[in-house]
């Protein structure tokens, strides 16, 4: 059955799209994942064809993640969730941070929890907002921390993007959320598949910095190699937890420390 013209029956949910038209608006904006990628659509697809569309460099080394049962159970569960509630981020930008970090150019990973669930906030990169969003508190405190570690001003947009593009794997520990409600998709099995792509990163590369803010993130230090790579470590950034610890730890100099002493390029965490 196509999905046009699936009906939605029952009690709908707080945040459920409403009626029809709004749900044929949202299909036609994110069309870059209705009908053409795994979620919303069935596993029979061709062998030469990639089943998830992310950078060849990721799927080389995830394509056998995706013929696992967890994941065609997560396949399903967010298919049924984009097609019923109103999820972020627009699936354009699911894999956003895989397709802005190829593998091979990954000098650090900064780790988040999920993204944010308000309207027009989550780009697919941790801690990263779209332009023109105001900035969260938990970016607003990494600002300051920017400026107080590296005398950089704080930007107007809260866009990491730039920091992606030049080797910073932005990644969230779960890749969606429903809107208005943090967390919702926490448990489904999107901590396997990124475990994986930390575990990935850890074993095929060199000398990469991983920055764990907060219990959550630092639950992946146990799968990355310390003996090649650097770790920094510190309460998360949010302003329940930023003046325990996370203003004064210096990640940014830290980081360019490292690759610097490595021989890489630094990082240039100024925002254009």
């Amino acid at each position: 059955m196509n999905f046009l013209t699936v009906k939605l029956i029952g009690i709908k949910p707080k945040n459920q799209l409403s009626s029809k038209s709004s749900k044929h608006k949202y299909i036609k904006q994110n069309k870059q994942l209705f009908g053409d990628e795994i979620y919303l659509r069935p596993l029979k697809i061709s062998n030469d064809s990639k089943k998830v569309k992310i950078h060849d460099s990721w799927y080389k080394e995830l394509k056998k993640e995706f013929e696992k049962e967890y994941w065609k159970n997560l396949s399903s569960q967010i298919k049924d969730l984009y097609k019923n509630k109103i999820v972020y981020p627009k699936p354009s930008l699911m894999f956003n941070a895989l397709n802005s970090t190829p593998l091979n150019s990954v000098k650090a990973v900064i780790i988040g929890q999920d993204p944010y669930h308000g309207e027009g906030q989550a780009n697919g990169l941790s801690f990263s907002v779209n332009n023109g969003i105001s900035i969260p508190p938990s970016l607003v405190n990494i600002f300051k921390e920017l400026k107080s570690d590296i005398n950089i001003q704080k930007p107007n947009s809260g866009n990491l993007q730039s920091w992606a593009d030049q080797g910073v794997l932005m990644l969230n520990t779960v890749l969606t959320v429903e809107k208005d409600n943090a967390n919702s998709h926490k448990g489904i099995g999107w901590e396997i598949f990124t475990n994986r792509i930390v575990e990935i990163v850890s074993s095929s590369l060199q000398s990469v910095v991983f920055i764990l803010w907060g219990k959550q993130a630092q639950s992946f230090k146990d799968i990355i190699d310390s003996s090649k790579h650097l770790i920094i470590t510190s309460v998360h950034p949010s302003p329940l937890s930023v003046h325990r610890g996370f203003f004064g730890s210096k990640p940014f100099s830290k980081t360019n420390n490292f690759l610097v002493e490595n021989g890489i390029e630094p990082i240039d965490w100024k925002l254009k």
